[in-house]
């Protein structure tokens, strides 16, 4: 598990650059579209903080900071200096006030129980060590009742689009991300990381084991990418305590 972390850094340090402009050409400009439609699955009210796990350049953090607005509050972390670094320059630009970049890992992030409203990763969770263990941080920071998303890639269900997938994501998205980024071996890694991942049922049964119900998955472009939206249930010493409050 250390070698993929470290791996893994290696890999997203050294494409920080040519990040965002790869990710909107290679996926056709449809990220954008992802990441709208997740935000969208939030209802935030006055004040409410929300975390953004594993930010990267701050491209979903970004979108966060305008949908909860300046009475809000955004904070993003991310292990890469050099992915943070593109993400301060974009704050810097852009005047974003109420947006927060810390340097941790998805694994062990440095805040209390229940600290936020709502918990985001965004194409990030099949690229840590730990999946389960990211899954169940995400929910120890999240306050109860609150929601947690998640935003990954999947695959398409339909067998033809799926070959079609596959043979763009393994033979046209390599050569394309190597001529731009200069960098071979990161967008080698893409296409395995997609199909090894856990499917959308696997993933629902991780989110139940940490303590998240009310799981919806929302396929997108026929299945290429899904959100996934879930609840922070009651522990049972909470339902104890909203019970003594209803029998006073």
């Amino acid at each position: 598990m250390a070698d993929k972390e470290a791996y893994i850094h290696r890999i997203f340090s050294s494409i920080a650059g040519n990040y965002d402009f790869l990710n909107s050409l290679l996926s056709f400009n449809r990220d954008k579209y992802w990441r709208k439609f997740a935000v969208s699955k939030i209802e935030p009210e006055a004040g409410e903080q929300v975390l953004d796990v594993a930010t990267g350049t701050g491209a979903f953090a970004l979108e966060l900071a305008r949908k909860i607005g300046e009475e809000g509050k955004v904070v993003g972390v991310d292990f890469s200096a050099e992915m943070l670094g593109r993400a301060r320059s974009k704050l810097a630009k852009r005047g974003c006030c109420n947006l927060e970049l810390i340097c941790a890992k998805a694994e062990v992030l440095p805040f209390l129980d229940d600290a936020f409203d709502y918990v985001n990763i965004s194409f990030a969770l099949r690229n840590v060590a730990k999946v389960e263990q990211t899954v169940r941080e995400m929910a120890r920071v999240l306050k109860t009742g609150g929601k947690l998303l998640c935003l990954e890639f999947s695959q398409p269900q339909h067998k033809v689009f799926r070959q079609i997938y596959y043979f763009y994501i393994f033979h046209i998205l390599p050569f394309l991300g190597q001529a731009i980024s200069r960098n071979k071996e990161a967008y080698a890694y893409l296409p395995g990381s997609i199909v090894e991942f856990s499917s959308p049922l696997e993933l629902k049964q991780i989110m139940e084991k940490v303590g998240l119900g009310n799981i919806v998955a929302y396929p997108l472009t026929f299945g290429i990418a899904t959100t996934y939206v879930a609840v922070k249930k009651a522990t049972s010493n909470c339902e104890e305590k909203l019970s003594l409050k209803k029998e006073k």
